[in-house]
């Protein structure tokens, strides 16, 4: 039993776990939390695997992470008990009688002789202390000696504890967070309605708006979302960066914005090389014929759009990312009902264009313009253990305080008929501030020199 408490209250326990702790933090702030395996794999390859079954994308979820939480609650828990008993009968039930050994071998200390009686020295001494602030014990002992306590700011002794606990608070609000709480993405369109998980209730993107410097680059992005409550408007505000929408518990976070490239509009521009004044230009989705209006009576059929076109494993189109950074489109002929001529079109490489079939070979096929619908990416969060969180920070400042700005400060006071003189000896003790300890104990001791 022994061997365990020493186990738990060990310092070096606590610093091992509070950096493995901080480490596994980092992961978890590197590691991105809650993806698809997909997002994963196209992110690490083949660690992906290796991650999740090491739980690194559920971190903050996972066992041995709230494990290791648990222990490092059960270190701080077990020291804080085990010093705190002392701390207790310290301050409540103190010890008043003065061992002159101690006393004398006391940093901060002096000795007086005096000519006034005991008692009065007793008197004149408490009423000093006193006029200092400071709380006064005293007793006599079997042989006439006269033992005074005085105390200043007892309550900053429990700075270190009022830290602990806060900690301690802060652990529980993270493990509550962990059990109860949940964060998703909601991907909307404006006019979306979207049920929110676990919530009861429902929101809606009535609109989504970017702000942008003169130069063009994006200055903000804002959403503004209103709570249904089934079915009926509740509250509408605006969301954006830094400024989350809380309802009932759940908060909505402005984290990205994108655009719904699987429903584009495109411009696409044919000439006729035969003909240099035909010119068609369209507005059109994807897959839907457009009719060019020659003598062939061609169609165009666009099939699918790429915003960012690379070329990927096996040779496949694919897109690197949600930017349009690379558009491209793939564009179709059909004449009869039949697929004459197929191939991609660039916007920024017009001349790159290669259409496959003989039948483009008098078309010039230009992919003008694209737009597509942006929708928010607004993050919902529950934190069920964020008021504890914030607790436990309010106790920790209120520790610091109490440790640093409250230092206690003690002198005892042993007062006694030597030889016919009456002797005062004084010893203080100071847990902070001994340089304004020692200039307040020199203080009283050149105050009760003067006494008459």
């Amino acid at each position: 039993m022994k061997a365990i408490l020493r186990f738990f209250t060990s310092v070096r326990v606590a610093i091992i776990l509070l950096i493995i702790l901080a480490l596994a933090s980092i992961l978890g702030t590197l590691i991105p939390q809650g993806r698809t395996l997909e997002e994963y794999t196209a992110r690490y390859g083949g660690l992906s695997t290796l991650f999740i079954r090491l739980q690194l994308t559920e971190l903050y979820h996972s066992v041995w992470y709230l494990g290791l939480l648990g222990l490092f609650a059960l270190n701080i828990a077990v020291c804080t008990l085990d010093r705190l008993g002392p701390k207790l009968r310290r301050t409540f039930h103190p010890k008043i009688e003065n061992d002159p050994k101690a006393l004398a071998g006391m940093k901060i200390k002096d000795k007086i002789r005096l000519n006034d009686r005991p008692e009065v020295v007793k008197t004149k001494t408490e009423a000093a202390l006193r006029s200092a602030r400071y709380r006064i014990r005293s007793t006599a002992d079997s042989e006439g000696r006269i033992h005074l306590l005085g105390r200043r700011r007892m309550d900053g002794l429990f700075g270190s504890d009022i830290v602990h606990l806060g900690l301690l608070v802060i652990i529980a609000g993270g493990i509550v967070t962990a059990f109860g709480g949940f964060r998703t993405n909601l991907n909307l369109n404006p006019g979306d309605v979207r049920d929110v998980p676990k919530a009861g209730f429902a929101v809606r993107l009535d609109k989504f708006e970017i702000e942008k410097y003169p130069d063009g680059s994006v200055k903000d992005w804002k959403s503004t979302l209103t709570v249904l409550e089934n079915g009926v408007p509740t509250r509408t505000q605006i969301v954006e960066v830094n400024h989350p929408l809380v309802h009932r518990g759940f908060s909505f976070y402005q984290t990205a914005y994108g655009f719904n490239w699987d429903a584009p509009s495109l411009e696409i521009r044919v000439l006729m090389k035969s003909d240099p004044a035909f010119v068609k230009i369209f507005q059109t989705p994807l897959n839907r014929k457009e009719a060019l209006g020659d003598k062939e009576k061609t169609e165009i059929l666009v099939t699918r759009f790429i915003p960012d076109f690379v070329l990927g494993d096996n040779n496949q189109p694919e897109t690197r990312s949600l930017e349009p950074n690379n558009p491209a489109a793939l564009v179709e002929g059909w004449r009869g009902g039949e697929k004459v001529f197929d191939g991609w079109v660039f916007a920024a490489y017009p001349d790159f264009t290669q259409m496959h079939g003989g039948a483009a070979s008098d078309l010039k096929i230009e992919l003008r313009n694209f737009d597509a619908a942006q929708y928010s990416v607004l993050e919902t969060a529950k934190d069920p253990g964020v008021s504890l969180i914030w607790l436990g920070c309010l106790l920790i400042m209120a520790g610091l305080f109490l440790a640093f700005y409250r230092p206690t400060w003690e002198i005892r006071v042993t007062i006694e008929n030597v030889s016919g003189k009456t002797e005062l000896a004084a010893g203080g003790l100071a847990t902070k501030s001994r340089d304004l300890f020692e200039a307040e104990f020199a203080g009283l001791t050149a105050r009760l020199r003067r006494i008459p």
